[in-house]
């Protein structure tokens, strides 16, 4: 049987993540969903649509859509879930989870590195994270969590773009991409998205795509600073446009963001013992701050991709296609996280090279 696929589905109170899932549940879209909250806020869809007396709080939606709110631990609602999708008396081919407003999806997307039944039956398709633009300026500014949903997304979707400026906006995508380089962003009219937009991105899943957003890398390179075999930090500079008058010399200071990303790239392979032991001691220190990190790697020894990527200590990597004829072979990584020292990565990915 064909693995299930999960949307985990976060942003900051007030970004509309609620508004989506309504749609979700609501419309007539022919998909048998179950929709998990993991939500212990004040504005449950429960309250609209659910009454639950029972103690499993499944309830089966008009639509072929299956609701189910978690009080306790989501590994154990997974199980239930498939359970009774094997045993015939629940039908539905993927799972949207809502994760509450302050949480760092991070612990929610181990769930299914951690736990072999779970990881036999589903696999994650993407995270998406909701930003509000009114809101997310503060909000990011004072709350590490909406920095850290940020920097796990695969996805970006900005709502209430209609609220402010263009330039406001620009400003607020320009912050974004610093933070993580890798996820689309899009505006999005509040639950106006399409669901093709929401459902099958695979971001998650380990593929030889590499996506860091093209421009962002050469808005970096254009600064001609020198470039040895990695490029520099995202963050330190910003030469948004209104800032280029400044011929060079204007360090425009935005928000220095504790959620980061770099990029890594090299020319020469790797040492794959040297690169297994630099990034397990790595991820023992620093995995609590290491939100993402992906990487297409150009390994010693074999033909074919190493595609690796990883959400706080946990790491996996995968065989991907071979290197075609001709094809530069360039390993590239991206790491997102916080305050990491980019310093320390960038010197111990170097030293594990051939």
């Amino acid at each position: 049987m064909s693995l299930i696929p999960v949307t985990i589905l976060t942003g900051f109170l007030g970004a509309g993540k609620t508004t989506l899932l309504k749609r979700l549940l609501s419309e007539a879209h022919g998909q048998k969903i179950a929709v998990i909250e993991n939500e212990f806020g004040e504005e449950n869809i429960d309250n609209d649509i659910l009454v639950t007396e029972s103690k499993e709080q499944i309830v089966q939606m008009s639509n072929g859509c299956i609701c189910c709110t978690i009080r306790e631990d989501l590994r154990e609602t997974l199980q239930l879930l498939g359970a009774k999708r094997r045993k015939g008396l629940l039908d539905f081919e993927r799972i949207v989870i809502e994760t509450t407003g302050v949480a760092d999806p991070g612990p929610v997307a181990q769930t299914f590195f951690m736990d072999e039944e779970i990881a036999e039956t589903y696999l994650i398709d993407s995270i998406i994270t909701l930003v509000d633009a009114k809101h997310a300026p503060q909000q990011l500014n004072d709350r590490q969590e909406a920095r850290r949903q940020v920097g796990f997304a695969d996805q970006i979707f900005l709502s209430k773009t209609d609220l402010v400026s263009a330039e406001e906006t620009d400003a607020l995508i320009h912050r974004l991409k610093h933070m993580n380089p890798r996820a689309p962003i899009k505006a999005v009219h509040f639950g106006e998205v399409p669901l093709q937009e929401v459902l099958d991105l695979r971001g998650f899943n380990l593929n030889a795509k590499l996506d860091i957003d093209p421009d962002f890398l050469k808005e970096e390179e254009a600064h001609g600073h020198e470039h040895h075999d990695h490029d520099h930090a995202h963050g330190e500079y910003c030469d948004h446009p209104s800032h280029q008058h400044d011929h060079g010399h204007g360090h425009h200071h935005h928000h220095d963001d504790d959620v980061k990303s770099f990029v890594y790239r090299s020319d020469r392979p790797f040492d794959p013992a040297k690169l297994e032991d630099f990034l397990g001691a790595i991820v023992n220190i620093y995995g609590p701050r290491m939100l993402r990190y992906k990487g297409v790697l150009n390994m010693k020894g074999t033909e074919r991709k190493v595609i690796f990527q990883g959400v706080h200590q946990l790491m996996g990597s995968d065989l991907g296609p071979q290197w075609a004829e001709g094809e530069p072979r360039t390993s590239k990584m991206v790491f997102i996280g916080i305050d990491l020292p980019k310093d320390i990565f960038l010197q111990g990915l170097e030293q594990s090279l051939v």
